[in-house]
């Protein structure tokens, strides 16, 4: 036998056996070809999956793993987009778009009802996906797909209704029109914590108005954003349309770089941390483009004195622990009157104990594991600062012993409420409580962060309610008045201000971000009267 391993042909052969049985470990490893995920195959994914979409499917980039962060084992492999084939796919949506802006909007509008009813009949499956690769429990999977439709279902009606006003002009025999048209090309980056429904959001507003979508996922979740693009493709290519008004480039860095310099792409709308939102918004500006952003949140639920503790118990769990931690809208600062600090804290602590932990696909399940190891890393930086900045640590603070990225929801109080890691977004379960005397103080201390997303307050007392809601209340975009900080409505405009960004998703009139304006004089008469009365003869 050793004689024959010496032999050239023989050894290659030998070498390629071993190869290939390398390989098969690594294909019997990955979770897609264990037979309790074999639902995945319904959504047209296997064990290599390409990673661009512009009407035609390739990926000859970088091979990546998606891992499930419960166990952190293999679900399947994506080939991401090479810089020439986002160059080929921003050529294929730009000309997919003349072909789109011809097609009125309701008709436009008709094509989003049937991406909506797509996904609902994939919805628990791609609920399912979600949970497995993002790590969110399965009723939050299913309910960001769920967001999607509704969002599809809303722009279908508002494909109807889009337009600007008639206006009086000021001249006899003119009419002063407002003209909306779409921007072109919505460049679509999104984040790994709400994989679908941030996609919908910019994806249903964004068709209906007239524009193409070029998306390029989170770089962790990207068997969610190829499994999303199938069930949208196959809507485009049943009804003779162009793949690439939907199209899809897998990557990194390298590939939201590209988006954000490059002039072709009209419009960007980056979801994601404030740093690089920063990043975008200033290459974006550099080349007088538009920018949508939703960045960071640090938001904050005040708690009166005369509070219905009953309403506040079940918020503050559900929106400091809902998602581990990792929404944008998640409660990091809960802010206590002196006189039911102790009993509040003491209930929300009890109730963080009851808390299911498990397999986010188990429906039991009340709260899954972090989205990476990264992530467990910031907890206990987090912790450890907190602890150093005065905080005492009432319920949570470990790493827990099992397979995964679990930690312990986690209640840190005692911190003051300027101290440097209340001001700091970690996006991990970690609540810091805050002990406040006067409304002056705790609006004033809900203000004094720098990002401006989602705030709540807990009273019966109608005057602090609009003081709450006016002008010298919460600066935030999204604010609340006996509910949690999390779990937006789509008939709203969903974003924030400061440095969460400014933009806005969603519902009311957050289309307008994906159109521009024109205003239009007419002149239907002989003469030419000029505006303000001006003689020119």
């Amino acid at each position: 036998v050793a004689r024959r391993l010496l032999h050239p042909i023989s050894n290659h052969a030998a070498l390629l056996h071993i190869n290939h049985c390398t390989a098969l470990a690594a294909m019997s490893t990955l979770l897609i070809n264990q037979p309790k995920y074999a639902w995945l195959k319904e959504l047209g994914l296997s064990e290599d999956n390409d990673g661009v979409y512009n009407g035609n499917w390739g990926g000859k980039g970088e091979v990546i793993t998606s891992y499930c962060p419960a166990n952190n084992e293999p679900i399947a492999r994506v080939r991401q987009a090479t810089m020439a084939e986002y160059e080929e796919t921003v050529q294929k949506s730009r000309d997919a778009w003349k072909v789109w802006a011809d097609i009125p909007a309701p008709k436009r509008g008709e094509i989003v009802r049937q991406i909506g009813d797509a996904l609902r009949k994939k919805i628990k499956v791609l609920g399912s996906l979600v949970s497995l690769e993002m790590g969110k429990i399965y009723v939050e999977g299913v309910g960001e797909v769920q967001e999607y439709v509704d969002v599809c279902d809303y722009a279908v009606g508002l494909s109807r209704m889009i337009g600007g006003p008639v206006l009086p002009s000021e001249r006899p025999g003119h009419a002063l029109i407002e003209m909306w048209n779409p921007v072109g090309l919505v460049g679509i980056i999104t984040a790994f914590n709400f994989p679908v429904a941030v996609y919908g959001w910019n994806n249903a507003i964004a068709l209906i108005c007239g524009n193409v979508c070029l998306w390029k996922g989170a770089p962790t979740t990207p068997l969610t954003s190829v499994a999303v693009t199938k069930i949208v493709a196959e809507v485009l290519e049943q009804n003779n349309l162009p793949g690439a008004i939907c199209s899809m480039t897998c990557g990194g860095a390298d590939i939201g770089t590209a988006m954000s310099k490059d002039e072709r792409v009209d419009l960007v709308s980056f979801t994601g941390s404030t740093q690089v939102g920063k990043m975008v918004a200033m290459m974006v500006q550099e080349r007088f483009g538009r920018n949508l952003l939703e960045l960071g949140g640090n938001n904050a639920i005040i708690v009166f004195e005369d509070a219905d503790l009953n309403l506040v118990v079940p918020s503050a769990v559900f929106a400091s622990v809902g998602t581990a931690g990792q929404r944008c809208t998640t409660t990091r600062r809960l802010m206590l009157h002196g006189s039911i600090h102790d009993v509040v804290v003491e209930r929300v602590a009890k109730a963080y104990k009851q808390v299911r932990i498990g397999d986010p696909w188990d429906p039991s399940t009340m709260y899954g594991p972090l989205h990476t190891k990264q992530a467990v890393d910031q907890y206990l930086a987090a912790i450890e600062q907190a602890k150093q900045q005065g905080g005492t640590v009432v319920c949570g603070g470990k790493v827990m012993e099992r397979p995964g990225n679990y930690v312990e929801p986690t209640i840190i109080t005692g911190l003051a409420h300027d101290a440097p890691i209340v001001h700091t977004e970690t996006f991990v379960p970690i609540l810091y409580v805050l002990k406040f005397q006067t409304e002056e103080e705790a609006f004033a201390w809900n203000n004094e962060v720098k990002q401006g997303l989602s705030s709540s307050i807990f009273t019966k007392d109608m005057g602090r309610v609009f003081r709450w809601l006016g002008p010298k209340g919460s600066d935030c975009g999204i604010v609340n008045v006996n509910i949690p900080t999390s779990g937006a409505e789509i008939g709203g405009a969903f974003g924030g201000e400061k440095h969460t960004g400014g933009g806005r998703e969603s519902g009311s009139d957050s289309w307008k971000q994906y159109m521009r304006r024109s205003t239009c004089t007419i002149n239907y008469s002989k003469d030419l009267p000029l505006a303000q009365g001006i003689k020119f003869e």
